[in-house]
């Protein structure tokens, strides 16, 4: 028997043996995902970290569509977004100590944790050289292999001590983006044959302008590109206890592993594109919708074409109209509201207003025509923060490779605030589900009788 032949006899052998009837979920109650008949999420742990909110529970137990809510430490983020751009400033350092800390800093507070994650952001000499070797064809996997690397540049890498943690944290925070941009130079040169750019990060400037001096050099960006990464960064630094890659980190964590083992584990949770690589489907979607639809004004035919992607005869044949959608938000997801705020002005600022306009057309129409297909038993729906978040990264000149390692970036502020939670003031229990063996039970057959 070759090996081929062998290989198809496993992968027919495990399609026999493990098929489960669907109708045995029902039955024996499980939750599916983790979710509720009602869609909720099941409830598996308590959090003061974040809050996402997209109904509300009436007296009779039904559930009523709101508008969404997205809470950092208690903290409405739209409240911190506007509040952080009515006085001109960035914000991600701030969000990143208000999620880390759970209060948010005064001035003096502020301007050292700006100096101490900048000043942690070059890579030692050592750990530099070893991430530079590591070349591959995506960066999410680099990220991951480079965390499990610096586990050995860590002089305590198994302590689980707050202090430790907390210093842990920071220094994670502070090399994500330095590591996905020298990743991304390796990645163009060792598969595109293009120069080899190493910059080092600056002190004086934020975490949202390093990592575009990194990409893209001095000079090639503006001032609304770095406000715009930097709302970006904001509005992805974390997402409750719930969403699949914290979850993943406190699964993790609960075992009392290692930071970076840990982290790792969210890394290759986000990377799905039913997670974190949600982004770069909707960019490749929209890309497939621009080339075949001819008129970008006419509603008639949009509506059209996205029947045929609910009907899995266009784009990748899912039937999935990506960006659209989400587990909590219903009627509105506030980080979308909140980028596409900015991202009008990004537009206008590099002449792309008329592809903004065929973006919003098709955030009105995916919408009606989504629930509409799915009829009256349809959930709420809503855009969620994906549908607008490729086209601004495209915008401000970033490549379709750092997509979602740019989510990894922000949201390793929350993972490491969750991990922290689950350590210190968690149940401090290893989270353990159980799953029903529904196998009948065989006899074992000596091997000349089978």
């Amino acid at each position: 028997m070759n090996n081929e032949h062998l290989l198809y006899k496993l992968s027919e052998s495990i399609k026999r043996t493990s098929k489960i009837d669907k109708e045995l979920f029902t039955k024996m109650g499980v939750k599916r995902g983790l979710r509720n008949e009602d869609h909720t999420g099941v409830l598996v742990g308590l959090t003061r970290v974040a809050d996402v909110v997209g109904y509300e529970r009436l007296d009779d137990g039904s559930l009523k569509a709101i508008p969404g809510k997205l809470m950092y430490r208690g903290l409405d983020v739209e409240e911190l977004v506007h509040g952080i751009q009515s006085e001109n400033r960035l914000g991600f350092e701030e969000t990143a100590y208000l999620i880390l800390s759970g209060t948010l800093p005064d001035s003096e507070e502020l301007a050292a944790f700006h100096t101490l994650l900048t000043t942690t952001m070059p890579l030692e000499h050592k750990a530099m050289m070893s991430i530079l070797a590591l070349q591959g064809k995506n960066i999410m996997n680099i990220l991951s292999r480079s965390v499990l690397d610096l586990y050995n540049y860590d002089d305590d890498p198994d302590s689980i001590t707050r202090d430790n943690l907390i210093s842990q944290s920071i220094n994670l925070i502070s090399k994500f983006p330095t590591i996905i941009a020298y990743a991304y130079q390796v990645l163009r040169h060792s598969e595109f044959g293009r120069s080899l750019h190493i910059r080092h990060p600056k002190e004086e400037l934020s975490v949202a302008e390093n990592f575009l001096y990194m990409m893209r050099g001095p000079g090639r960006y503006t001032e609304l590109d770095v406000r715009i990464l930097d709302l970006a960064l904001i509005l992805h630094a974390d997402h409750g206890g719930g969403n699949n890659s914290t979850f993943s980190v406190r699964v993790t964590s609960s075992t009392e592993t290692d930071t970076y083992s840990a982290i790792a584990a969210g890394i290759g949770s986000l990377k799905g594109p039913l997670h974190g690589g949600a982004n770069i489907m909707v960019v490749a979607m929209l890309e497939e919708m621009k080339a075949n639809i001819k008129d970008w004004t006419s509603q008639k035919e949009l509506d059209s074409y996205l029947l045929k992607i609910l009907n899995k005869e266009a784009f990748d044949k899912s039937g999935l109209i990506y960006g659209i959608g989400h587990a909590v938000y219903t009627i509105s997801d506030p980080r979308a509201l909140l980028l596409k705020e900015m991202a009008k002005d990004l537009a206008k600022e590099k002449g792309r207003e008329k592809e903004f306009a065929f973006l919003e057309l098709i955030e009105d129409r995916a919408v009606k025509v989504f629930m509409d297909y799915k009829g009256k038993d349809a959930k709420q729906t809503c855009i969620n923060v994906d549908f607008y978040s490729g086209f601004v990264y495209d915008a401000i000149g970033l490549p379709k490779d750092v997509f979602t390692p740019l989510f990894a970036m922000a949201r390793i502020v929350g993972w490491s605030a969750h991990r922290i939670e689950e350590l210190n003031f968690s149940s401090k229990r290893i989270i353990r589900p159980a799953y029903r063996n529904v196998r009948e039970l065989q006899s074992f057959i000596p091997i000349s009788e089978r």
